[in-house]
């Protein structure tokens, strides 16, 4: 990497600052108001634009150009195309079309589209994203692109988010409108701490569970956990430190600001936390990160686990989500020095409080997935029920606010480490709490539901279109109020709906059993699983918000709700396939050999002395052959609900068996299969242990 940081930074992406240099003045004003205001991009325009980019990318080493896009599986495609176009002698030109840039037609039946396209309707398009920089990557000039069928449905998750980006943009400016404010546009931004586990790539290939599944399906806790605290922010391995060092400087091409770096609290766990963006840039630049991530490990003898419970009992991997609107001048959720005066402020955190108490089941959806049910609910990750916590100043205005009283303004602490070379500290006026889902911290909220696999999409569109529709029932009782003054009518609104959704508030331990009871009778919901979870996107109320804020037709959204049912089940029946053949093939076995070998053992020695005692050797022998009664149990019964699942020919009700009676059943095979491994030598067992993979060199 070069000396100089800042000359690696972006020298990948077609950015801004590369389309001053290589577009026409006219050329580039008409592409920055496409981008900024968006406003349509005639094919001339986009003629020029796409020679400039050809141009570039070729200087830069680029032989092809693919459309980069998102479809439904969560992850992102591209097809390669190469620049070249043969003329007839032998010889050959580069060529690079305007119409190749904004449109290309991958296969639309080939991705997952629940149920929108047939086998043999294959036609879908492909659409250029100029509001996200193209980017060269392994020689390839990577677009960014919507996808759709050849009917017109969105079949990606870059689609509706842009849809929710315009709903949000159009209800805030009404919503600033009444303040005297007229931006140009309004911005969501968001940062994506990414949490990952880096292991040694000779463990994983030895473990079928983790290659087939992403998670250790078995494995005994290891000796030492994370119960010293020791592994967080501690000196980073130089194994690991070098694949950091790498990643940086990759990232920082793609002109992705990785900011943050450090070990989390789970041995071999790891987080990376760029700078802040725009919610489609940030997102686009998230996915591009969490591929590079299992490209370059491979470069360290690593493998890079972003499953979100990759190891029992420790630690999981989240993707906290950071989410915050503003304009070009303000951030619109900075509460300023008295928040209880800031009516503007007061305003945007009451729509997103009736948001998210409104939308609570669309939200839990949009993180539901067969990983993340693993995660979520201990271990640091928040529990599966929705709340917000807004600290201590914020929630005394707020219950000011909701009972009619006048709020007091929290005063800010110092604080002293009673040492003179040691500088006073200001004290933020709230703490942080690790187990709400949804917190406000200074200037923004974290949601920290979503999981370290995910892509955040679904998550930014849902809270994106929520609040947009809480800040249009703002507007419109605020420009039919009549005579009444604004100052008002707002308060007297904030007031009613404030009162109507503080049930959603709660600051408390979200893991305890006493918040479980209270949530319910609060009437909150309570999803545990991806199952329990998913039908909250088909439900009314849900396809009317998605409906009137011109985010998701119904035909749209039925089917998403397919399509990760259908993920979900799969999932599963990968998980429980696997399973049962490492239970039978590979564990069984070897607990088995072990056995005999104590019970020859046991054999040999009382013949040769009658009188020898051996009572702990048929103690450990009673032991294991009970363990391996105990896994054929577990081993009958789990194929009996797996087959009992996979015969269900309603995706739903297939769903549900596999949440409700397979995963048990595999949580129980596990627990007998776990139980074995201590007790069985260690030259027998066949895979390496959490002591292994965990506390490599």
């Amino acid at each position: 990497m070069s000396n100089n940081l800042t000359s690696r930074y972006g020298t990948m992406v077609f950015s801004d600052h590369v389309m001053k240099q290589y577009l026409p003045s006219d050329t580039y004003k008409m592409l920055s108001r496409t981008i900024k205001e968006g406003k349509p991009l005639d094919l001339d325009v986009a003629n020029t634009v796409a020679h400039a980019m050809k141009t570039w990318a070729i200087e830069h080493g680029a032989t092809h150009f693919a459309h980069w896009f998102q479809p439904l599986t969560g992850i992102t495609s591209e097809k390669h195309d190469s620049f070249i176009e043969p003329v007839g002698d032998g010889t050959a030109i580069t060529k690079f079309s305007g119409k190749e840039l904004v449109q290309g037609e991958p296969d639309a039946s080939s991705f997952p589209n629940g149920g929108l396209r047939a086998t043999f309707e294959a036609r879908g398009y492909s659409a250029w994203d100029p509001t996200s920089y193209a980017f060269i990557k392994d020689e390839v000039l990577c677009i960014p692109t919507a996808f759709c069928s050849y009917t017109g449905e969105a079949l990606d998750k870059k689609t509706p988010l842009l849809r929710s980006i315009s709903a949000i943009d159009t209800q805030t400016k009404r919503v600033l409108a009444l303040f005297g404010k007229h931006p140009s546009r309004v911005v969501v931004n968001v940062g994506t701490e990414q949490e990952y586990f880096l292991i040694s790539e000779k463990d994983y290939e030895k473990r079928q569970d983790l290659v087939m599944t992403g998670r250790t399906l078995f494995g005994a806790p290891p000796c030492k956990g994370q119960e010293l605290d020791e592994h967080y922010f501690g000196a980073i391995r130089p194994t690991v430190n070098a694949f950091m060092k790498e990643l940086d400087d990759v990232l920082w091409g793609f002109a992705v600001a990785a900011k943050t770096k450090h070990n989390e609290v789970a041995p071999a766990q790891h987080e990376l936390a760029p700078v802040f963006s725009n919610v489609n840039r940030a997102i686009d630049e998230n996915l591009l990160t969490m591929e590079e991530m299992k490209l370059l490990a491979s470069h360290h003898g690593l493998v890079c686990l972003q499953h979100e419970k990759p190891f029992e009992g420790i630690n999981g991997s989240g993707k906290h989500n950071n989410w915050s609107i503003g304009t070009e001048d303000e951030n619109l959720l900075d509460p300023g020095d008295t928040p209880e005066d800031n009516l503007q402020f007061l305003v945007f955190l009451t729509c997103i409080i009736e948001a998210v108490d409104n939308y609570q089941d669309l939200l839990r959806m949009s993180v539901a997935s067969c990983s993340n049910d693993h995660r979520l609910g201990a271990d640091e990750a928040p529990p599966a029920i929705v709340s917000i916590f807004l600290g201590d100043e914020l929630s005394g205005i707020i219950d000011a606010l909701a009972e009619g009283h006048e709020a007091s303004h929290a005063l800010r602490a110092s604080l002293d480490f009673g040492v003179d070379v040691l500088p006073n500290l200001e004290r933020d006026t709230t703490d942080r709490n690790r187990t709400s889902p949804f917190a406000f911290t200074g200037n923004k909220f974290e949601f920290r539901m979503p999981g370290s696999s995910g892509n955040v999409s679904d998550a930014n569109m849902v809270l994106d279109t929520a609040v947009a529709k809480s800040l249009k029932s703002f507007a419109d009782a605020m420009e039919a109020r009549g005579e009444e003054g604004f100052r008002t009518a707002a308060v007297a609104y904030i007031k009613r709906v404030l009162a109507q959704h503080k049930r959603i508030l709660f600051s408390g331990d979200g893991y305890s059993e006493e918040w479980h009871e209270e949530a319910r009778r609060r009437g909150l919901c309570d999803f545990p699983t991806t199952a329990d979870a998913l039908p909250c996107f088909v439900a009314p109320k849900n396809l009317a918000l998605f409906e009137e804020m011109g985010v998701l037709s119904e035909t749209e959204a039925k089917s998403r709700y397919e399509v990760k049912l259908e993920k979900y089940n799969k999932l599963m029946n990968i998980e429980a396939t696997t399973m049962r053949r490492m239970a039978r093939r590979t564990y069984l076995p070897v607990i088995s050999a072990y056995a005999t070998k104590i019970a020859k053992g046991i054999t040999t020695i009382t013949e040769a002395m009658p009188t020898a005692g051996m009572q702990h050797e048929r103690a450990e022998l009673a032991t294991l052959t009970d363990g391996v009664n105990a896994i054929y149990e577990g081993l009958d019964e789990l194929a009996t609900l797996h087959e009992k699942a996979e015969a269900c020919t309603d995706s739903q009700e297939k769903a549900n068996v596999y949440a409700h009676e397979v995963n048990p059943a595999m949580e129980r095979l596990r627990a007998a299969v776990d139980a074995m491994e201590p007790i069985v030598a260690r030259e027998y067992w066949p895979v390496p242990t959490y002591d292994d993979i965990l506390f490599y060199a």
